[in-house]
């Protein structure tokens, strides 16, 4: 069991051992894409850069091959992650360090190691995922409602939203077609997962059948 977990890497790297690192890499990066894709929106560039990661930190481990260029390369990863141009969310870049230690342990040649570890990472989020660890079972949407410039709005649908809410709160209101036209923005929670159609009636019977969005509310896991 020892030796199991021992680094293969005790000679120059022959083309036998590049091979079998490289091959590791790559099933366990497909896995850890498929592991993190499962049940969570995703673009297919995600998944392949997820999928790719792997190989590509465990070459430049082994070509660095030593600890000075190992801490460059692991300083790099971070730099890679953090300051990207496009902000990642919380289980996008979970995924990514996870992809990289995953390559790290295989660049220095703990391929047990590497498969002990995706196996506890895999197991723990595909558990959290099937819990909806974190998760709302109501989530809280976004009501826009366009009322007339001389309407008082301080109340004015403050019956129905207790009505047909947990709760609520208006968060912004701004004017809107020349200032001709004012625009409420709620932040609710509906006591129902379906929106019943009566409560859109009453709102549009009572701001003059106007424009009545629900929308979600923008995901705020981004690290």
């Amino acid at each position: 069991m020892n030796q199991f977990m021992n680094s293969i890497l005790t000679t120059p790297v022959q083309i036998t051992t590049l091979i079998t690192l490289l091959a590791t890499a790559m099933i366990l990066g497909v896995l850890t894409a498929l592991v993190f894709m499962f049940r969570c929106q995703h673009t297919t560039s995600y998944g392949i850069a997820l999928a790719l990661l792997p190989m590509v930190v465990c070459l430049v481990i082994m070509l660095v091959n030593g600890n000075i260029g190992a801490g460059i390369a692991v300083a790099g990863s971070f730099a890679l992650v953090r300051f990207r141009s496009v902000p990642g969310t919380a289980r996008e870049i979970a995924a990514v360090f996870t992809a990289v230690a995953i390559g790290l342990s295989l660049g220095m040649g703990y391929i047990g190691v590497a498969v002990v570890f995706f196996i506890f990472a895999a197991v723990f989020v595909l558990v959290l995922t099937l819990l909806n660890f974190g998760g709302d079972s109501r989530p809280e949407k976004v009501l826009k409602i366009t009322i007339p410039e001389d309407f008082d709005y301080n109340g004015l649908f403050d019956d129905l939203l207790n009505e047909y809410t947990i709760s609520y709160r208006l968060k912004k209101i701004r004017t809107t077609n020349m200032g001709t036209m004012f625009e409420l923005q709620y932040i609710v929670c509906f006591k129902e997962l379906q929106i019943k159609k009566e409560f859109f009636d009453e709102i549009r019977t009572r701001n003059g059948n106007l424009n009545v969005i629900v929308d979600d509310v923008m995901e705020r896991e981004s690290l």
